[in-house]
């Protein structure tokens, strides 16, 4: 692995990064990029003499920093689960520079402005890097809606099944059409945990059985509520609501052909899918692996296979973490219980490298990989304007990547408040070696700055 010795001590105003490789505007290229004032002023040719410090990367890869718009945080209230500074640094570790924090699991759920505004105390002096956060609709919030919108959030929500959580219960379809005309008014997306359980059959008997977990929650429960989402997104449309519909974490391969359909009848639907579901394959999960556990599951080697073409075709756009830790006691490690083991995946800062291990194995760059992990979530979540590329006038969020690297994943490594991972003992290509945010170095060599400067990303004051 490269060094690059970048200096901490030496937080530069103005400064530039010069580099062979350069991503931006959707090409490589060898480039120096020009900072000043927190942002990029200027992308000269790469042997351009300038009037301020400019650090030569070599061959390392410049690329804008990454843009994580489904991270579980779970601050204030269940913050033992993680917290807004384990979470922020576990991101830098990982190139990413912004990310959108998830409305549950925390206490309160952030489904009114009064527990938006207790969330936004809660991240004070604790941000590594740059923080939006998403809202929830919920039955009993839909007159809170517009108020919590006005607030600025990003955008909201919901599930359609039970999400664990009883303080944030599922959206029935008169719920969702409801609240379309209200998110199309502040043109903010409406992400949906989209599972439809309209069998309402006694919990499967799963034990330590992945099969029977995998089996409990079938793909048709996907493929069901994302079509139930494309009708009531053309229903909107025939009433001139301009609404945007986004499925989160999208496993089932079975469900992509309603989803390009409604793509190609024009209306604003977009889908993501995360680096568990690219990367691994129920096949090789064993019994009582508990944290491999999430909802939907990961299925099988060739749903995989899937999954992977819909992203080169673009039917799926973007590439996020769904980062959802808990406590180890949880997860019920040390017993194995499936059935009873919390949801979720744990590996925030390593999807970068994880997922480059698997796309340069199917053709894709890393210009694709930042258009997937950076440019892509960037407009989403409505801050394309400041952050996903490398461009003047944006935010000075840069990654530096040795794409070149391999290291084996360990529970030392890890940055996040548990240190556990299904991804730990696993060789991954491809190293992030530094992270800027706004032009401050927060990250490099396993080491951080002295102290975090990442901002809450507030609708509107960006």
């Amino acid at each position: 692995m490269s060094q690059l010795n970048l200096d901490f001590n030496q937080q530069l105003t103005h400064f530039a990064l010069r580099s062979r490789r350069v991503i931006s505007n959707g090409t490589m290229l060898a480039a120096c990029v020009e900072v000043q004032d927190e942002k990029i002023i200027a992308i000269h040719p790469y042997q351009q003499q300038l009037a301020c410090v400019c650090t030569d990367l070599g061959d390392a890869v410049l690329m804008p920093g990454l843009v994580d718009s489904h991270v579980h945080i779970n601050e204030p209230g269940r913050t033992e689960w993680e917290g807004f500074n384990t979470a922020t640094q576990a991101a830098a570790a990982g190139g990413i520079t912004s990310l959108v924090d998830m409305p549950l699991n925390c206490i309160p759920v952030t489904t009114t402005k009064a527990a938006f505004l207790e969330k936004l105390a809660a991240v004070q002096d604790k941000l590594w890097v740059d923080c939006g956060f998403w809202g929830g609709v919920i039955p009993s919030n839909l007159a809170a809606l517009d108020e919590l919108l006005t607030a600025g959030v990003l955008g909201v929500k919901s599930f359609m099944i039970d999400s664990g959580i009883d303080e944030f219960p599922p959206v029935e379809a008169h719920d969702i059409s409801n609240a379309l005309p209200i998110l199309a008014k502040h043109n903010v997306p409406y992400l949906l945990h989209a599972e439809l359980d309209n069998e309402h059959l006694p919990p499967a008997a799963i034990g330590d059985n992945y099969q029977s977990f995998l089996a409990s929650r079938p793909k048709h429960w996907e493929n069901e509520a994302v079509a139930l989402m494309v009708k009531l997104a053309q229903q909107a449309q025939q009433q001139g609501i301009n609404s945007k519909v986004h499925i989160v974490h999208l496993s089932s391969a079975e469900a992509l052909d309603s989803i390009a359909n409604a793509q190609a009848q024009g209306l604003a639907f977009t889908a993501e899918t995360c680096p568990h579901y690219l990367t691994i394959a129920a096949e090789q999960i064993p019994n009582g692996k508990t944290l491999f556990k999430c909802c939907p599951p990961i299925r099988e080697q060739h749903n995989k296979e899937q999954l992977w073409q819909a992203v080169k075709q673009g039917t799926i756009s973007m590439i996020v973490s769904d980062h959802s830790p808990c406590t180890p006691q949880l997860k019920h490690i040390d017993s194995g219980d499936l059935e009873h083991a919390w949801g979720g995946i744990s590996a925030l800062q390593f999807g970068l490298s994880l997922i480059w291990s698997e796309a340069q194995q199917r053709g894709f760059s890393l210009v694709d990989l930042s258009r997937l992990m950076a440019q892509a979530p960037a407009e989403f979540a409505g801050l394309s304007s400041v952050k996903g590329d490398i461009a003047v006038g944006k935010h000075a969020d840069f990654c530096i990547f040795d794409d070149s690297a391999s290291y084996q994943i360990s529970t030392e490594m890890i940055k996040h408040r548990h240190k556990i991972s299904p991804y730990v003992g696993q060789t991954v290509n491809g190293q992030v070696l530094a992270t800027y945010v706004r032009g401050q170095l927060v990250y490099q060599d396993d080491s951080y700055s002295a102290k975090p400067f990442g901002k809450p990303l507030i609708k509107g004051q960006f």
